[in-house]
């Protein structure tokens, strides 16, 4: 999305300072188009202020932050939004407030449909080998979520070493899974393997087989 005006001022710099001002951005976020100079006159005669068309195009990250404002206000739900430390690869939006589990859902499957649709967003206009990675989190869910998963796989290895049975986890996402599949590798004497398809995708933790 580009927002543009035009400005004149008694100076180039003056005028590309109002117009920034006046999209609501620093000088250093905006671009700007010399349309007409400014001519200094004689004696003030003759004199005219300088023309320019300054505008500011939304970076994908913009765009996700855009959107996630514009989905909460649509849901009526007010918190704060935070955009984390933008890169060139891509940028976190981080949702803090009160009484946010409408956004989480169960296991984090609302938080992760925003995300999605956030990413989207972000990624419109874009080349597909070209993706911008918008990561989207309430209230530091993610964080937790990651700790409660590592705890939950250093809890049932222990089971599978202890029964030397195999223990099927209810269905997660891939993220979730790499989470499950890393702490794992961890862990001496078992492994992990994945069944099903799409949602209903699970882990197998189970002894790992010994060679030789």
């Amino acid at each position: 999305m580009i927002k543009e005006t035009i400005v004149s001022a008694k100076s180039t710099e003056l005028a590309v300072e109002k117009g920034a001002e006046e999209l609501g951005y620093s000088v250093e976020k905006v671009q700007f188009e010399v349309l007409e100079e400014a001519k200094k006159g004689i004696l003030g005669i003759g004199s005219s202020n300088a023309k320019v068309r300054v505008w500011h195009e939304d970076s994908p990250a913009e765009i996700a932050y855009g959107f996630v404002d514009t989905l909460l206000d649509n849901m009526g739900i007010s918190a704060n939004i935070n955009m984390g430390d933008e890169t060139e690869d891509g940028a976190a939006i981080s949702i803090t407030g009160d009484d946010l589990g409408i956004l989480i859902g169960k296991h984090g499957d609302v938080l992760d449909a925003v995300q999605y649709l956030a990413t989207l967003a972000a990624n419109k206009d874009r080349d597909k080998d070209d993706f911008y990675r918008i990561t989207v989190d309430v209230e530091g869910y993610r964080e937790k979520r990651a700790e409660s998963l590592r705890a939950l796989a250093r809890r049932i290895a222990e089971k599978v070493l202890r029964t030397r049975r195999n223990f099927t986890l209810e269905p997660m996402n891939p993220y979730e899974r790499r989470i499950i599949h890393s702490e794992i590798q961890n862990i001496e004497g078992v492994t992990t393997y994945s069944v099903g398809q799409d949602a209903e995708r699970k882990i197998v933790i189970s002894l790992e087989k010994k060679h030789g």
